[in-house]
This record gives structure tokens, C-alpha cells and sequence, in this order.
């Protein structure tokens, strides 16, 4: 089985409908130790599954560093996304994400020059706006003419925003952005309307945290779950929801997975990994596709947990 791919809006790029997010390559002491030859393996294999979308971050670390160190040779096998706003350099003594962020022009223009330095690439295929500032700070930075400009300049290929509330529908409605990144899962189902507006502006989807980090793995147990949900809402909404009954011989990971791949508006959700295992299990899993319909509606239907 191949994992299949979609159009990631007016881009017109065809990208997997499972990308891999390299926040996991990131390093201690934020992420799991990984040694470089053991990245370089992973990554290799992220190609060779037929995952040809690659989401990073100067947040996340070493990983542009070791991307590209191990895929330099293999670049235009991939569309490559990378984010905008970080502070180039060592996070603040003491600091734990999310770190602070600056959307001045002279910082987006240092930070993309030492991306595509780690990257060791000419072009991003995808800029993204990280964490989702307002429109009147981005106003005020001159973020957007900063993005563009370096557009023009043949460095950027296509414009995204990593959106979440409470700004994310006035970044829709601005019509600058050619990509959305959206949190989103069976059990973080608030944005869900978003992504359909999204998609239906032209713009491609991509969606984080599409297995709720991971939250229902038997390894995880709920140790940790969806972004900008309280401690035990995930998990609250999942037991509550009854929906245990319908996975017949599928893993609660694997429900939850492809239950995200079944939003009609996707263009690909993001999922990382630093074990080579996990990224084929992930694969295999992608390959499969979205949920058949009556189970996809009947699970929604019960996953529709009102707040407490």
C-alpha cells in the first residue's frame, strides 16, 4: 500500500496526506536524545515510506541542522516547511517552550538566512507565521511585507500561517496565506469548522497534533495530550464519548489517525517521530486512508462532547 497524496490548495503542490514533523529530532534537553547516524536513518526512511512533506522549526532544535546534513542530496524529492518568528540563537537561559517570539523584519529576514544555512537548501517551500500572532501586531512589525518580500526574492515559494485561536479566522479572512497549519484531532475537534473555511479560501491544510500527540499510544497512556486543552480533557472527552466500541481490531491510535484523515478539507496532517519504528507503524497506518463513512459519521456524532 502507498500513502496517498492531495493538493495542498493553490500551491499546487501534491504532498502526503501524512507528513513528518521534526520537532522529535530536536534534541535534549527539550526532546529525546537521538544519535546523528540514528536521525539520518530516519530521515532517509521518511522519504523512502513516500512521505514527501517535512514540517520544521528553528524552535525545534538541531533538526534543521540534521536535515539538512542527511537530505541535502535528496531536496527535490520534498516539500520542505519551515516557520518564521523565532529568536535565532540559544533559547533564553531557563526559558521551555513556546519560547518568545519576534516578528520584526530584520529578525524573520536573520532567521530565514540561517535556515536555509542549517537546511542547506536555496529555497523553503513554505514560510509559516509561528504561533499566531494578531494582525495588528503583524501590522505593526511589517511581518507581512517582510514575507512577501522575501517571496519575491525567489527564497520563499508559498506563504503559511500556524494558526489557532484566537486569531486564526482573521488570518483566513486577510487572504494573504497559502497555507494553513491547524491543531486538530478526534479529541480536539474545535477548529474543525476552520479547516473547511480554510480550504475553501483556496488554501492548503495541514494539520499538528492529528493523533493528539500521540496521547492514546500505548506508550503515552494520556501522559500527555492535545495542546491547549486542560490536563485530562483529551482523555475526559474520549471515555465519555463511548467510541472504544467502534475500533473493531484497530489500535486507539490508529482510530484516531485516520479519523483525522477523514476531514474532508485536508491537505496532510503532521505527525513526529524520533524511532524508526513509530514512523513505519505511522505509515502503514496513513496508507490505509481515512475511516469508511458511517464509522467516520458515527464517530463524530459521539465525539461531540460538550465542555464541562
Amino acid at each position: 500500500m502507498t500513502i496517498e497524496t492531495r493538493t495542498l490548495g493553490r500551491t499546487g503542490a501534491d504532498v502526503s496526506i501524512l507528513g513528518y514533523g521534526a520537532m522529535e529530532l530536536r534534541g535534549q534537553p527539550f526532546g529525546p536524545a537521538i544519535a546523528d547516524e540514528d536521525a539520518g536513518r530516519l530521515l532517509n526512511a521518511v522519504l523512502d515510506e513516500g512521505i514527501n512533506l517535512i514540517d520544521t522549526s528553528i524552535d525545534y532544535g538541531h533538526s534543521e541542522e540534521l536535515i539538512g546534513r542527511h537530505l541535502v542530496n535528496r531536496r527535490d524529492e520534498f516539500f520542505l516547511a519551515s516557520k518564521c518568528g523565532c529568536q535565532i540563537g540559544d533559547p533564553p537561559v531557563g526559558a521551555t517552550p513556546p519560547f518568545p517570539h519576534d516578528y520584526s523584519a530584520s529578525n524573520i529576514r536573520d532567521g530565514l538566512e540561517q535556515s536555509l544555512r542549517r537546511l542547506k537548501t536555496d529555497r523553503l517551500d513554505l514560510l509559516q507565521v509561528h504561533m499566531s500572532p494578531s494582525r495588528s501586531q503583524m501590522t505593526s512589525d511589517e511581518t507581512i511585507e517582510t514575507i512577501t518580500a522575501l517571496q519575491d526574492e525567489g527564497k520563499v515559494r508559498f506563504l503559511g500561517m500556524s494558526g489557532t485561536l484566537p486569531n486564526l479566522s482573521d488570518h483566513i479572512s486577510m487572504g494573504v496565506f497559502d497555507v494553513f497549519q491547524i491543531p486538530y484531532s478526534a479529541v480536539q475537534r474545535e477548529l474543525e469548522d476552520l479547516i473547511t473555511q480554510a480550504a475553501a479560501t483556496g488554501a492548503g491544510t495541514l494539520i499538528r497534533g492529528g493523533v493528539a500527540r500521540g496521547a492514546l499510544a500505548e506508550h503515552k497512556g494520556w501522559h500527555k495530550g492535545p495542546l491547549g486543552l486542560a490536563d485530562g480533557e483529551g482523555q475526559r472527552r474520549w471515555e465519555l464519548s463511548g467510541v472504544d466500541d467502534l475500533l473493531g481490531d484497530m489500535s486507539r491510535f490508529e482510530f484516531v489517525l485516520r479519523f483525522t484523515l477523514s476531514h474532508p478539507a485536508l491537505s496532510s496532517t503532521i505527525v513526529g517521530t524520533s524511532e524508526i519504528d513509530h514512523l513505519h507503524s505511522n505509515a502503514s497506518i496513513a496508507a490505509k486512508g481515512p475511516l469508511p463513512a458511517e464509522l467516520y459519521a458515527e464517530a463524530k456524532r459521539r465525539l461531540n462532547i460538550p465542555s464541562p
